[in-house]
């Protein structure tokens, strides 16, 4: 299992008790994060293979996962179980992610120092083997994904836009209505 997915032993763990009765529903596990605090929290992101979720999908998980811990009991004391969709500015966990969301814009960050930094932005150019493909001012360069300690999409107009038409596509909007998008120069993330 993927670092991105899982970062902790903890973590880990968790994945290795949940993530086969969320894959036995039909979906698969995009991250798990077991959060700090006076009451725990529990994260789970999920989605179905082809991407894509719909509430009614995560009150399922949440009951089926919430049966699971109560008899497994992997966690002491009292926690939150919070179970999600990735999102529009989604974490990159898993190798296809890559693949996917080829031409949209990333930041990545690595475990080491890559000729003198560790975060990198610029467009997703694909998967080569083992590699992560990022093309950046320089050129495009290459990652080895079991290199990648976070990974997620930046939020643009048109990573928006095809969010938009996939779920549209996919029949989220039951009415067939029309969906605009503003163009505004502003709404792009500024670094």
């Amino acid at each position: 299992m993927s670092n991105l997915i899982a970062k902790t032993a903890q973590d880990r763990r968790m994945a290795e008790i949940v993530g086969p009765v969320i894959e036995d529903m039909g979906f698969e596990l995009v991250r798990l994060r077991l959060q700090g605090g006076e009451i725990p929290l529990l994260q789970i992101m999920a989605e179905r293979p082809e991407g894509g979720i719909e509430v009614d999908d995560c009150g399922a998980i949440s009951n089926a996962l919430s049966a699971l811990l109560d008899v497994e009991d992997p966690l002491e004391g009292e926690y939150t179980l919070e179970v999600s969709s990735p999102g529009i500015d989604r974490p990159l966990t898993r190798l296809k992610d890559f693949e996917t969301f080829e031409g949209f814009d990333a930041k990545v960050e690595t475990a080491e120092m890559i000729d003198g930094q560790k975060r990198f932005r610029g467009e997703l150019a694909g998967v080569e083997g083992d590699e992560v493909l990022l093309t950046i001012e320089q050129g495009t360069i290459g990652l080895k994904f079991e290199w990648l300690v976070e990974a997620k999409l930046v939020m643009t107009d048109e990573l928006i836009k095809e969010m938009l038409r996939q779920r549209k596509a996919s029949g989220a909007y039951a009415d067939g209505g029309e969906v605009e998008i503003e163009e505004s120069p502003e709404s792009e993330e500024k670094e």
